[in-house]
């Protein structure tokens, strides 16, 4: 029995198309993921199937010829938003007369779970099979769910990876920054990349309980969640300078974007036994793009808690003088005086900073900055190895908006 086709079924299939998910199947990572699928629901088949506009597509497969069920797979076609469980293919009316069923591999048992976008589309399924009528355990259940989210979040990764290579040709062709870059970039991305190949390595191997199992595979989702955030702020950096980020000035209260700039680290500063002081006394009105302005708030805020030893003090105000003011000055480690010209340019990094392996990609201020001048507003720094940094965003006053 046909699935009904979704009702965002030409979005979903551009979102295919602008992923690139289609570009190369199978992977290699996503059949690690259909074993892995496989394993913990002791399944012998396990699949990665991408629904496109040519029909099905392995992206990775296991235990199983994937040129011999190539589209022979109905079952996928029939997930949603949640999980589908078929305990017995042959009991089912949908499925009870599909090749796969009535002929080799002679399928009884089903489960997928969908692999959704960032922009909420089904792409397809991690799903396993079986000969044998059965059903998942809660723990295979979730497990199951797990992997298809870390299928979805590869495949958003590999979009951003190709994107991120094309910037990296850009800026080598223009023939800036080359060795830094390509240093800094492969060093950050090359730690949680072997964090996220030995973690599934583990899993892979077997012999580890669900606790385990489930530890190391949030894990492994931190680690893509923080090389997803490396690249988008490579994009953004690319985008602001090239003057193509979307850029959408209103009026705001700076007091209010300090606030949630500070909440958005709160908790990092109390891990690092930081104590975080706010002022903002009054509303301090801008003209200003409010995602851009809290973002370069909070870039300062992550310097300040890198830089800053256990026990010191990060202070953020803002008010006018005249013009809407924003300030983070922490009592941290401090800009020599020779580095603090040097400090706003892409990708660099202090001396001090390398010396003592302090991590960043040393891209942090730059994007401030270029947020900043989009406002045509003024960033100024103030530092001293002895007395901490204080960094000061200036912007225009509201009346000034369109």
């Amino acid at each position: 029995m046909s699935a009904p086709g979704p009702s965002d079924e030409n979005a979903r299939l551009d979102d295919l198309d602008d992923l690139h998910a289609l570009d190369v199947v199978p992977e290699p990572e996503f059949s690690a993921i259909a074993e892995l699928a496989a394993q913990f629901c002791r399944a012998p088949i396990g699949l990665v199937n991408l629904l496109g506009r040519g029909g099905q597509r392995f992206k990775g497969h296991h235990g199983v010829d994937a040129s011999a069920v190539q589209g022979r797979v109905p079952f996928c076609a029939h997930v949603g938003r949640d999980l589908l469980e078929v305990p017995d293919a042959v009991d089912d009316e949908r499925f009870c007369g599909a090749s796969l069923v009535v002929r080799d591999p002679h399928v009884r048992f089903y489960a997928g779970a969908p692999v959704v976008s960032g922009h909420d589309h089904v792409l397809g399924t991690v799903c396993v099979m079986d000969p044998r009528p059965r059903r998942l355990s809660d723990d295979q259940r979730r497990a199951l769910v797990t992997l298809a989210g870390n299928a979805a979040g590869l495949l958003e990764l590999h979009h951003y990876a190709l994107q991120a290579s094309q910037v990296v040709r850009r800026l080598q062709e223009a023939g800036e920054l080359k060795n830094t870059f390509l240093r800094t970039v492969n060093h950050e991305l090359r730690t949680p990349l072997t964090s996220i190949r030995s973690y599934l390595h583990l899993v892979r191997d077997g012999g580890l309980d669900a606790v385990t199992e489930q530890r190391f595979l949030e894990v492994i989702e931190r680690n893509s969640d923080r090389i997803l955030e490396l690249i988008d702020e490579l994009l953004l950096m690319a985008s602001l300078t090239a003057r193509t980020a979307p850029f959408a000035p209103d009026r705001v209260d700076l007091a209010v974007l300090a606030y949630r700039a500070v909440d958005q680290i709160i908790d990092r500063a109390r891990a690092g036994r930081l104590t975080v002081t706010l002022h903002t006394p009054q509303a301090v009105m801008a003209c200003a793009d409010p995602a851009r302005v809290q973002h370069a708030l909070v870039q300062l805020l992550d310097n300040a808690i890198k830089f800053t030893p256990p026990g010191g003090r990060i202070e953020v105000a803002a008010w006018n003088d005249p013009d809407p003011t924003a300030e983070v000055s922490d009592t941290g480690m401090g800009i020599a005086p020779a580095d603090i010209e040097h400090v706003f340019d892409d990708f660099y990094r202090a001396p001090e900073a390398e010396q003592r392996a302090i991590g960043g990609t040393g891209i942090g201020l730059s994007i401030t900055r270029k947020i900043i001048e989009l406002h045509d507003g003024t960033v100024r720094i103030d530092s001293d190895p002895a007395d901490g940094t204080r960094v000061r965003l200036i912007l225009p006053a509201s009346p000034s908006c369109p």
